[in-house]
């Protein structure tokens, strides 16, 4: 199982990942139990070859960092081709790299000879493994190169194979095949060559998922995907429809996890949900699995069904991918999540306890003004914990003001006045953008009372517009990332007012920080 989402995902019109947002995402797919994360291609751009320097340090539990990369140039010798170099350089020990496998891209994109394109393939993937390196060969535009040539396609894998490639993958990269083609061509592939065999379908005839299931029907064992199908034009694969497809319907063990298989999945709703997040994305509704109506009901004669056997208009128990059952009577839905949220800190509640319906109304009001919680739990244990009477606030944010001057120097100054038990402090801070400014003002506050959040440290922030008031004026949603000590959290805030919704959610997360600090010790209600 190899993910792309952040290479082919970053290429999706309209979005960028950070750089954060590239180490932040590898870690959840580490968690997930992702074998290979395709982390980019180190001699495109510095943010790619950054990624590559700071990825040797991370302590990945399951997953591999893997290199992109094209096969040298013509007329290069590939000890001298920059983007060859750039991965042997990058540090890793598996590189993805591509290659033509339709006459028409060889004849008039390259405007090469046929010959030269196998040669040049053969000695990139020898030069590769000469180093040590496991290389996956993708080749590119297989399935409509096989239907224009079959014998020139099935000679590109060749090649490739004879060079030493471990993996051959055969990518549909203008997404137009049809599933009986693929199906098809797979079996035919299988009896030319001996090496794993890979898929990579585009979407571009909404077919991606169905081409790769049936690809592996077929006998295809390397998959390639993107959380959400992000990708070129229409999109790859959606990892989140294939995951669990081959995992609970086909029988396939497709995770580098330890977990339980039951249990193996259940992060994949939240993960597709971060993603989205992080790319200031709204959430597909319908998408498969993991939209958030995947598996709600609406129907009365569904809704009655569902209460008494779940199998009745559901394909698949949807805690299973870390998703959740609704239907249409709010007050009879969303219960087992605040119980669920309630054991994370280790509150027993039942879902017929006044607590639960409190607090479910309290986030069912702030998620129609605009709130996302399901990435931001801080903010929603921070709800709970105040409707359960066990909120015991550190500190209280007395006033801030923020300004900046038309200087050219892009700094801004802030003012913070924080209040200790009736004691308080007031500091100024300058900053790159105001909310910065805060921050660092903030942290000069709270640090003379609580010198332990001295590493808690912002590792992301984003803003969404989630509703427009006036053309120059827009209620937002601020998601703010922590980090101390390898512990992460998040919060988040509404408001019309994007740095009021900035310094809430940042007293939110310095809380959390100290609660968690001071209730190691098990809360009862």
């Amino acid at each position: 199982m190899l993910d792309t989402t952040l290479r082919d995902g970053a290429q999706t019109y309209g979005i960028s990942f950070t750089l954060q947002d590239k180490l932040s995402i590898t870690q959840r797919l580490d968690e997930l139990g992702i074998k290979y994360i395709e982390g980019g291609w180190p001699a495109s751009n510095p943010k790619d070859s950054e990624f590559f320097n700071i990825a040797k340090t991370l302590k990945l539990k399951h997953s591999e960092i893997v290199a992109f990369t094209s096969t040298k140039k013509k007329n290069t010798q590939p000890d001298k081709d920059l983007n060859l170099k750039a991965v042997i350089s990058s540090g890793v020990k598996s590189v993805v790299v591509f290659g033509k496998a339709w006459n028409l891209h060889v004849n008039h994109v390259l405007k090469i000879s046929l010959e030269d394109n196998l040669d040049i393939i053969k000695e990139s993937i020898l030069f590769l493994k000469s180093k040590g390196l496991n290389v996956i060969f993708d080749a590119e535009h297989y399935f409509d190169g096989y239907k224009a040539d079959q014998t020139y396609a099935l000679k590109v894998l060749q090649v490739a194979e004879e060079a030493g490639a471990d993996t051959l993958v055969l990518c549909d990269t203008n997404g137009g095949t049809l599933p009986h083609e693929v199906h098809t061509i797979v079996l035919r592939t299988k009896e030319k060559v001996r090496s794993k065999l890979g898929i990579h379908a585009h979407n571009d005839a909404g077919l991606a998922v169905a081409n790769t299931i049936i690809a592996v029907s077929a006998g295809v064992r390397h998959i390639q995907g993107t959380i959400n199908g992000l990708g070129e034009r229409c999109g790859n694969a959606d990892l989140c429809q294939i995951l669990p497809t081959l995992h609970f319907k086909m029988g396939f063990t497709i995770l580098e996890s330890h977990k339980p298989r039951d249990q193996q999945l259940k992060g994949l709703t939240a993960l597709s949900e971060y993603v989205y997040e992080l790319l200031n994305l709204q959430g597909v509704a319908n998408q498969p699995y993991v939209g958030k109506n995947a598996f709600k009901h609406k129907a009365g004669v569904h809704i009655d069904a569902i209460k008494k056997v779940y199998k009745a208009y559901e394909h698949i128990d949807p805690s299973l991918i870390g998703n959740e059952r609704g239907i249409s009577i709010s007050e009879l839905s969303g219960r087992a999540s605040i119980v669920s949220l309630a054991s994370e800190l280790n509150l027993d509640l039942s879902k017929d306890h006044s607590l639960v319906n409190e607090v479910l109304k309290e986030i069912k009001e702030l998620e129609a003004k605009g709130y996302h919680f399901e990435n931001a739990k801080a903010s929603a244990h921070l709800i709970l914990l105040k409707k359960a009477g066990l909120l015991e606030t550190p500190f209280k944010l007395v006033s801030w003001k923020a300004s900046s001057k038309m200087d050219g120097k892009n700094r801004c100054s802030a003012e913070v006045t924080v209040e200790f038990s009736g004691e308080i402090h007031k500091e100024k801070a300058t900053g790159v953008g105001p909310v910065h400014a805060l921050d660092v003002a903030f942290r000069q506050a709270i640090l003379r009372k609580y010198p332990q959040l001295s590493n808690t440290k912002l590792i992301n922030y984003k803003v969404t517009v989630v509703d427009s008031i006036k053309a120059t004026a827009s209620v937002v949603r601020v998601f703010i990332e922590f980090e101390d000590n390898g512990k992460r959290w998040a919060t988040t805030s509404v408001s019309s007012n994007i740095i009021e919704a900035s310094i809430k959610a940042l007293a939110e997360g310095y809380t959390y920080k100290l609660l968690l600090d001071k209730s190691h010790k098990k809360l009862n209600t």
